[in-house]
Formats: structure tokens, C-alpha cells, sequence
């Protein structure tokens, strides 16, 4: 089973308003374990950067001005995902970017029904405690100290570990299995063993009748 952790740097809270995708983040799972394969792709988004969205992630139209449109990466990144299941954490609102940028270019929408949110997994889990990701990583002890800044790659990468502790730790059990309608695991095979003989011997039939005689009115005669 292929899955794919996906997060998104961006302009604003908005793409209604306007704003867009500047860096796109992706880590591959196969069978709950990451392959090692990943995607990046830092994009020009054609307008100047505000102020508190550099604040979180510290792209500068300098360094954007370098790169791709999302025209020019799109491709590879489609391609990249394929049709597997998305990740995300809050994924309305990263899965909103990216189809904005896909309407933009004519193309069709990721389906909001490929997508397994991480946030919903995490309230449902632990309701009522806070469901960031910093607060899940330091929930499960996982080292974000390298997270002066957002980066969808990096933060991609923090959500991979999280997710693999929310469905049940690196080895995905019952919890995981119950919620998917699927099997635990692979079934461990049945042992075929031969009865085991319970007939009692003429020796023990010849000591159980003597001890019964020692017994007054017996109900194993009745």
C-alpha cells in the first residue's frame, strides 16, 4: 500500500484571495514504511511575498525569483503522487492550494476523499488536547528541534513519524486494522495436532473402583 505524506509552504491562508503555493513537500510510505523517496519543489508564486507569511517559513521573493512556476513543476509532482492516498495534516487546507493552482492550468482536482487527515485522526485520538503538529510531536517524543521554520519538506517528513504513531506505533496493529476494515496482520497458520488419548488404563479403572468401595453410598453409583 502506497501513501504519500504531503504538506505545502504558501503565500497566505487564502487561495481565494489570491495567494499560492511556494514549496511543496512529499515523503513516500510503502506498507507504513518510508522509502527514502521524496519530492520537493520550491515555486515562484508570482507575487511579492507578504510579511507574516516569510515570518513562517523565511522564502524570500529573492530566492522564490530562482524558481519554477507551478506550471513548470506540476508534472513532476502529479507524477510523483500518482493516484496513492494523500496525508495531510489539515488537509482542506493544503488540498485547497493545490487545486486552486490545478484549476489555474485546467487540470482536474485531487479528490478530497484521497486524502487521510491527520488532524481529525489526532482530536478523535486524544480529544481535547492540542492536535498541531509540534504539540504531536512533543505528545510521541519526536525531535522537531530542527523546525526554527516551517518547510513543507521537513514538516512532511515530522508528519510521517506522527502519523505512523497515531494509527499505532511503527508496527500498526489492531486500531489501525479496525478502522480500515482490514486484518491485523498476516494470519498466523493453524497447527493440525492429533487427539490426545484420555481412555484410562485397566490399572486406573482397577484403583478408581477400589477407592470408590471406600466410599459410603458413592453418586458416581447412583
Amino acid at each position: 500500500m502506497r501513501e504519500i505524506i504531503l504538506d505545502t509552504e504558501t503565500t497566505g491562508l487564502d487561495p481565494g484571495s489570491g495567494h499560492r503555493i511556494v514549496e511543496i513537500g512529499c515523503v513516500e510510505l510503502v506498507n507504513y514504511v518510508a522509502t527514502g523517496r521524496t519530492f520537493q519543489g520550491f515555486v515562484n508564486p508570482e507575487m511579492e511575498m507578504p510579511a507574516e507569511a516569510l515570518a513562517i517559513h523565511g522564502l524570500t521573493d529573492e530566492f522564490l525569483a530562482q524558481k519554477p512556476t507551478f506550471a513548470e513543476v506540476a508534472d513532476a509532482f502529479m507524477e510523483f503522487i500518482e493516484e496513492s492516498t494523500l496525508v495531510i495534516h489539515n488537509a482542506e487546507f493544503d488540498l485547497g492550494f493545490i487545486n486552486a493552482e490545478l484549476e489555474r492550468l485546467g487540470r482536474p482536482p485531487v479528490p478530497a476523499e484521497r486524502a487521510v487527515d491527520t488532524v481529525h485522526i489526532a482530536r478523535r485520538k486524544f480529544p481535547g488536547a492540542p492536535a498541531s503538529l509540534d504539540a504531536l510531536c512533543l505528545r510521541f517524543q519526536i525531535d522537531n528541534s530542527e523546525r526554527t521554520h516551517h518547510g513543507a519538506l521537513r514538516d512532511a517528513k515530522l508528519l510521517a513519524e506522527v502519523y505512523l504513531e497515531l494509527i499505532g506505533g511503527r508496527q500498526p496493529g489492531l486500531e489501525l486494522a479496525s478502522a480500515r476494515g482490514e486484518k491485523a496482520g498476516p494470519e498466523t497458520p493453524s497447527v493440525l495436532r492429533q487427539p490426545r488419548p484420555h481412555a484410562a488404563s485397566h490399572d486406573e479403572e482397577a484403583r478408581h473402583a477400589a477407592f470408590l468401595n471406600e466410599i459410603e453410598t458413592p453418586i458416581w453409583r447412583a
